[in-house]
């Protein structure tokens, strides 16, 4: 699906089915720890991890956690070492400044403001959603349109944060630097990357294990949401940058 300011701008296949999103999860969780920074309720500069550690590097994949567990393989701010756990564990630490559960609490401040009322939340901030394209669409009309975080708030999510780090980007090694938002991939001078070479490197966005993507280019201030039926493979990586020029070079 292609997404303007507008809303949809063309869409193919089906749209309806549910699909499993893994990482693009990490964008609601990013987003839903935006609503509770505006609120107060969290800071970014939080203690939270391994020692040294803030809710800010947990979110931006440099707190020095393993990709899925919790051992630690260095001191926090060293590098961008993609964590599962670190997205999950920044769950945590709103839910507990919360007093609530993390999912009730994504459900009400970004799920249910854009009507996405077909995900599925089952438990993990880094890997748990489940959907329809037709409702990740949705979301993508916020991004490029934000009425739920403050401008301030958008732009920490959907930004560079904690410097040009090195680091791995799964499924396409060793990035440098490998920029990273809050929760949100910002494309940046990546190279071999899933958004094509026409996206600007302020795009920010995310890809999932399941085939499922979007990405949002703010200069173009266009969309891109993409369901597939099969795990992520060598396939996405040859169509997926092709398809994202395509889109680019027609729609911009």
């Amino acid at each position: 699906m292609v997404v303007g300011p507008e809303g949809v701008r063309a869409a193919r296949g089906d749209l309806d089915l549910e699909r499993t999103w893994r990482s693009v999860t990490k964008m609601l969780t990013g987003y839903a720890c935006g609503a509770a920074l505006d609120r107060g309720i969290v800071s970014l500069d939080d203690a939270a991890g391994p020692e040294g550690s803030t809710l800010r590097h947990l979110l931006a994949h440099a707190s020095g956690f393993f990709y899925d567990s919790d051992g630690v393989l260095m001191a926090p701010g060293r590098r961008r070492h993609y964590s599962n756990y670190g997205i999950d564990e920044a769950g945590r630490h709103v839910e507990r400044a919360l007093g609530r559960d993390f999912g009730d609490w994504v459900a009400e401040q970004v799920l249910e403001p854009l009507g996405m009322d077909r995900v599925r939340w089952t438990g993990s901030p880094s890997v748990g959603a489940f959907g329809p394209i037709a409702d990740l669409a949705l979301f993508a009309g916020e991004l490029l349109r934000p009425t739920l975080l403050s401008p301030e708030t958008f732009a920490a999510v959907t930004t560079v944060q904690l410097g040009e780090l090195v680091g791995i980007m799964p499924g396409f090694g060793k990035q440098e630097p490998n920029p990273f938002g809050l929760g949100f991939e910002v494309r940046g001078a990546k190279s071999p990357h899933w958004t094509g070479g026409r996206n600007d490197p302020a795009t920010f966005g995310h890809f999932g294990m399941q085939g499922t993507a979007l990405w949002v280019d703010p200069s173009a201030r266009l969309a891109l949401v993409v369901g597939t039926a099969h795990e992520f493979c060598d396939a996405h990586r040859e169509v997926l940058p092709r398809l994202s020029d395509a889109v680019l070079a027609q729609h911009a």
